[in-house]
């Protein structure tokens, strides 16, 4: 009687058919297998592929190196709750209240992003289930995206995870409600684009390429369903409290968007844009593969909304000067296509072709991995100089080469400032320090006291980004911990001394230089002259 089961689940696999859940008892009641036991046996390779993959974000980082000073400011907003932030939606914050919980530790800042990035191989997987393809097509969508540019990606904990993540859940839900017609994925889609939208609001992007796309297609049937409707009313109410807090707040990403236009992405153009796409690995077989397969395969037909929403945002982010890394989470839909297409073209030659396909790309990686993973020391990356520069990894957001790549350089040199600050924040006689100010120039050095010092010393401030809305109403400031550079002569002169009393000497460091200064015996006024610079640079949105 087993052979009979076993034989019909091969024809259900064969078939498209996912089965993970289904319960088989022989009438004799001598086997029984329960949902768990199932579960484990059709999915024990995908469980296994997990593991690798985040093991693998924790091997390929140099022990050398701390955390990101984005990472210090997501960690910070886990003590200011909010509906929204200046920097980023309140997502992170979420993940960072979820960090602290469990002690704030290194290894739980790295645990999360690799997390969301094994969560978008179990959904790459469950895409390939759904377009009909096999354990090969799995195997080889799952091992392109677990050995390549996503491995940098899911190293640091900022937003970019989960938004590779969301996008592709974006595109199962909708694969799944193209399939079957059951208004329920509607809902689960409008759940997950609220969450995207919560954590980055280029998701906005994805939405209008979306629209296009399917009102370009004979998926244009959406726009009549009901429910099509109702799911949308969904996802703005559960993204109400964010639309609201923007409102109160006179709309920040607007002017967010602005400062980073101007600082930022006014140093990329638009074939830097598209060259990096070609540079970064993720435009290769898979892609072109799945873009044949849109235009030629007749069972990817219905599915040719998702190559034009695949143009449409590419195209949007080109002419935006977008970073390269903004469409990652177009690719993962993209390499499942491709391989069940190369599965199904393949035929009899899979066996042979899509293994070497594999390999081939784990070589690859492991070849590339020392160059755009931390995973050399920053003295091998000097001393590798020249092959780091001719692949454009040098280059900083400010258009120029520097000695280190900017995320490296922004992962060395914290544990000594905060160090230097904390010894000179001792410095300061127990019965002045209620009335000092500890300040720094900007949200790197402000987060980066505040994870190591926390309990040590009180909370550190920037007029930078999100921390000048956390200022703390001090009746009166006597002194001021500086970490930055040297104020002007006007802040100097309204103090009775200044003392520089550590400077940050970590030659890796692109905060190398900072100092820490003391400014002991503000003059009068210089407690309104504070609040009342915080207020103007507020006002005018003077804060990146």
């Amino acid at each position: 009687m087993m052979m009979a089961y076993v034989v019909k689940y091969i024809r259900l696999a064969s078939s498209g058919i996912s089965t993970p859940f289904l319960i088989f008892e022989d009438p004799t009641d001598s086997i029984k297998m329960t949902r768990i036991a199932w579960f484990f046996r059709q999915y024990w390779i995908l469980l296994l592929l997990v593991v690798v993959k985040t093991g693998l974000q924790f091997v390929l980082i140099n022990p050398a190196y701390e955390l990101h000073r984005d990472e210090f400011l997501h960690l910070d907003q886990a003590f200011h709750p909010a509906a929204g932030y200046i920097s980023v939606p309140p997502f992170t914050s979420w993940m960072s209240a979820l960090i602290c919980l469990f002690g704030g530790g290194l290894f739980w800042v790295r645990l999360i992003p690799a997390l969301f990035g094994a969560l978008t191989i179990v959904l790459s997987w469950l895409i390939v289930e759904e377009l009909g393809g096999r354990l090969p097509a799995k195997l080889l969508t799952t091992t392109f995206l677990i050995f390549s540019v996503y491995a940098r990606i899911n190293v640091l904990f900022q937003p970019n995870s989960f938004d590779i993540l969301a996008w592709t859940a974006i595109f199962w839900s909708l694969i799944r409600y193209v399939r079957t017609q059951d208004v329920r994925w509607l809902l689960i889609l409008a759940v997950v684009t609220a969450l995207g939208l919560y954590n980055k609001y280029t998701v906005v992007f994805l939405i209008t390429g979306l629209i296009g796309g399917l009102m370009l297609t004979r998926q244009r049937t959406i726009f009549r369903a009901k429910w099509f409707y109702i799911a949308i009313a969904f996802c703005l109410l559960l993204f109400l409290p964010n639309i609201i807090w923007q409102i109160t707040h006179y709309f920040p990403v607007i002017y967010h968007m602005k400062a980073l236009n101007n600082s930022q992405l006014v140093n990329i153009t638009y074939s830097g844009f598209l060259l990096d796409q070609l540079k970064s690995g993720v435009i290769g077989i898979l892609t072109l593969a799945s873009f044949w397969a849109l235009i030629f395969y007749k069972p990817f037909r219905v599915y040719r909304f998702i190559g034009l929403t695949f143009v449409a945002v590419l195209t949007l982010f080109t002419l935006s000067r977008a970073k390269s890394y903004y469409a990652l989470g177009l690719y993962p839909v993209m390499f499942c296509m491709g391989s069940v297409y190369l599965e199904a073209v393949l035929n009899k030659w899979k066996s042979v072709a899509i293994p070497a396909l594999i390999v081939l790309n784990i070589l690859f990686f492991f070849l590339i991995a020392r160059y755009i993973m931390p995973f050399q020391s920053p003295e091998q990356i000097i001393t590798n100089r020249e092959s780091y520069q001719e692949l454009g990894l040098l280059r900083w957001e400010d258009g120029r080469d520097h000695s280190l790549p900017q995320d490296f350089a922004d992962m060395s040199g914290w544990s000594e400032m905060a160090g230097k600050a904390l010894k000179t924040w001792q410095m300061i006689p127990a019965d002045e320090q209620k009335n000092t100010l500890i300040f720094c120039d900007n949200y790197g050095q402000t987060g980066a006291l505040n994870y190591y010092n926390r309990k040590k010393m009180p909370e550190a401030y920037s007029f930078n980004t999100d921390y000048i809305y956390w200022l703390p109403q001090l009746e009166r400031i006597d002194n001021v911990l500086l970490v930055g550079k040297r104020p002007d002569k006007e802040v100097i002169d309204m103090f009775r001394e200044i003392k520089a009393v550590e400077v940050v000497s970590d030659e890796f460091a692109r905060e190398k230089g900072t100092t820490v200064f003391l400014l002991l015996g503000a003059k009068p006024g210089f407690t309104e002259f504070f609040y009342d610079m915080a207020e103007e640079r507020k006002a005018e949105f003077d804060i990146f």
